[in-house]
């Protein structure tokens, strides 16, 4: 069937993606549903960990996935975007899928796109399109014990959705995509609440009360136990050990686990952590999934998620963190107090939907100098508006644009002295150019 339609390599399937997918974002999910119930519901046959949240959904499901593989549980993991190559989407074990499998069930998807459209029905978005290649190849290939399944864009109309998952996880609510899951945070909040399910266990690590209001409303509305960060279950922090994580005790409603390492930095993943060992919690105490204390402890302190604050050369230390929205920029300022450093060197790009100026609000105090550039992402905030932007709020701080993520960086490296630190952080797009520029 490939062959008919001359599909042999994966760039095949992202051209007539271009093509065949309907471009940008469709929330609904009346063409999953549809595409699910033609292709004999490879949802049904999945054993799922559904994670949403406006920032930390990426981290936790790493850090849930590590300790269920390291347990000894086949584990497949869907997330977006990706870093370094598009595989890292779809991951068994934490190996990417392969490029055979990955044109083999696109083919299948695009078959039936094509019937669809045939007649007459809207086709899937891309972003669909990557769902239901995800479900068809763990379902039907690689039938893993467990998929951590992450949301793509909210919640309710998420096409991630269409799951019956063992627990639903929301890790916080913040202020993105505002154009399509609301203005305010109790709206986003009903959004992204969407994704729990009668009876199904809810845990959730958002520490705003209006927020946990909503979220809690809608557990009770559908008989889900709810579990909350620091009410049900908490991380404490304890001396940073390492510069390269952070070492916490855990307390949860059935055991307490002590000296834990979480391999990424910042107060923010020590929640995210917290979040990840409840899920693994709720696991063992009631589907009979087996996991020995020195298991969750190994598999915590391997958990991968680059990009996240990550630390990829030294003298000068070069930092990379995804903050694209204004609770991923204070999170990023809270963290640059834990750092030493001489001068502070900002590269940031920012897409072209987000609020930029509320990005920079907690940054810019930090800078000494800052270079403003933008990812080849379509999506991209111009970075002559970006400058302008950056001006206005702090007109002190030396300024220049350079619009090659990668070029700025090289640039910063050789002005920048040893003790120095240079920030690149935005744009999640902008963050994977430099790591591939940088590391490969």
């Amino acid at each position: 069937m490939a062959e008919s339609l001359h599909l042999k390599t994966a760039e095949d399937v992202f051209q007539w993606m271009k093509q065949g997918c309907t471009q940008g974002v469709h929330p609904g999910l009346e063409r999953m549903e549809w595409m699910c119930k033609r292709l004999g519901h490879p949802e049904r046959r999945l054993k799922t960990i559904h994670i949403a949240g406006t920032n930390g959904k990426g981290s936790t499901s790493a850090m849930v996935a590590s300790i269920l593989k390291e347990a000894g549980y086949p584990t497949g993991m869907f997330t977006s975007p990706y870093l370094q190559h598009w595989s890292e989407r779809i991951t068994m074990d934490g190996e990417p899928i392969p490029e055979s499998e990955f044109v083999r069930w696109a083919t299948e998807v695009i078959t039936l796109t094509e019937e669809r459209a045939g007649q007459g029905k809207d086709r899937v978005t891309e972003f669909e399109f990557w769902t239901l290649l995800a479900l068809l190849y763990f379902a039907r290939e690689a039938v893993p014990w467990f998929v951590v399944w992450e949301t793509g864009l909210g919640g309710r109309l998420d096409s991630t959705n269409v799951v019956i998952p063992l627990i639903s996880v929301i890790t916080n609510v913040g202020h993105d995509h505002q154009g399509f899951l609301g203005e305010t945070l109790l709206e986003i909040a009903r959004e992204k609440a969407g994704i729990i399910k009668p009876g199904v266990p809810v845990i959730c690590s958002s520490e705003d009360e209006s927020v946990l209001a909503v979220i809690e409303e809608q557990a009770k509305e559908k008989r889900s136990r709810f579990y909350r960060l620091e009410q049900d279950f908490r991380a404490i922090p304890r001396p940073r050990e390492r510069e390269d994580g952070e070492s916490i005790h855990f307390e949860g409603p059935y055991r307490q686990l002590n000296n834990l390492f979480i391999p990424l930095v910042g107060e923010h993943q020590v929640k995210n952590g917290a979040t990840a060992l409840m899920v693994c919690e709720v696991l063992r105490q009631f589907y009979a999934t087996v996991m020995e204390e020195e298991e969750v402890r190994a598999g915590l302190a391997r958990a991968v998620w680059p990009g996240r604050l990550e630390t990829i050369a030294v003298q000068p230390r070069i930092l990379l963190d995804g903050a694209h929205n204004r609770e991923g920029a204070r999170a990023l300022a809270k963290a640059l107090a834990s750092y030493k450093y001489e001068k502070l060197h900002l590269l940031l790009g920012v897409g072209i939907d987000k609020e930029a100026e509320e990005i920079l609000v907690p940054l810019l105090p930090f800078v000494d100098t800052m270079i403003v550039s933008q990812s080849d992402d379509p999506r991209s905030l111009p970075a002559e508006s970006l400058v302008d932007m950056v001006r206005s709020i702090h007109p002190e701080v030396e300024l220049r644009l350079i619009e090659d993520p990668v070029k700025g960086v090289s640039l910063l490296r050789e002005e920048a002295d040893k003790q120095d630190m240079i920030v690149v952080a935005g744009s999640l797009f902008l963050v994977a150019e430099v790591r591939r520029g940088l590391t490969t």
